[in-house]
């Protein structure tokens, strides 16, 4: 067994540990393999080891990957998308996680409707206030759910964030909770939308996210260290 799948199989055993804890099926939480920087060949033994979804955080990066990999893979993308780049992204992934403006919105619609398909996202939210963190605005998010959904070109699936850095991993689970409680309020205001997906928790805090909601997890230091 490779190094990656080792990594990969200790990675869906701590998955299904955090899912029990809460009372959760593992089978409802989806990791996300984050590749960026990793070579092709990396991303072939994570595939070859039983992982289909991956993520990348460069637009031009993405690009080229999804070029050099005829493998089955399911492209996410997860970093912060410049509007100049979205021409690189849409088409070329299942998910887009990091929405964060309404004129990032309209230019992901734009090219989705060139290339007559329709767009899953995630509204990234900053759930911290940091200023180093992209984002939208905890007070900002319903305003842009609803333009959103002017959109014919977006589906909006969930909400997706970062947590800040801390001193301790428990002091993360503030943020994580704040991201569900958001997600369940906006899903009482639109019962016809599906906004089940929460995009939260990395290799350091993941176990956490899981135990306070996320359904997706992006995971890629604890994948693909040695």
């Amino acid at each position: 067994m490779s190094k990656i799948a080792e990594n990969l199989h200790r990675v869906r055993q701590e998955i299904a540990e955090a899912a029990a804890k809460s009372g959760r099926d593992p089978q409802d939480i989806e990791l996300i393999a984050v590749s960026k920087g990793r070579p092709a060949q990396l991303i072939a033994e994570g595939v070859k080891a039983g992982q289909k979804v991956f993520g990348e955080n460069r637009a031009q990066e993405l690009r080229e990957k999804v070029g050099a990999l005829n493998a089955d893979i399911e492209w996410h993308f997860i970093g912060h998308l410049q509007t100049n780049k979205v021409n690189m992204v849409v088409g070329n992934v299942a998910l887009i996680h990091s929405i964060d403006s309404k004129r990032l919105a309209r230019a992901v619609a734009r090219r989705a409707d060139q290339l007559e398909i329709r767009q899953d996202v995630l509204i990234q939210v900053n759930v911290s206030g940091e200023e180093s963190k992209y984002g939208a605005d905890s007070d900002e998010v319903l305003g842009l759910v609803e333009a959103l959904f002017d959109e014919p070109q977006l589906r909006l699936r969930g909400l997706m964030t970062i947590a800040p850095m801390v001193a301790r991993l428990e002091e993360s689970r503030p943020y994580f909770m704040r991201l569900r409680e958001l997600r369940d309020d906006l899903s009482e205001r639109f019962p016809e939308a599906d906004l089940r997906g929460l995009s939260m928790g990395m290799s350091q805090d993941y176990r956490i996210a899981i135990e306070e909601g996320a359904n997706m997890v992006r995971i890629g230091t604890a994948i693909f260290s040695d």
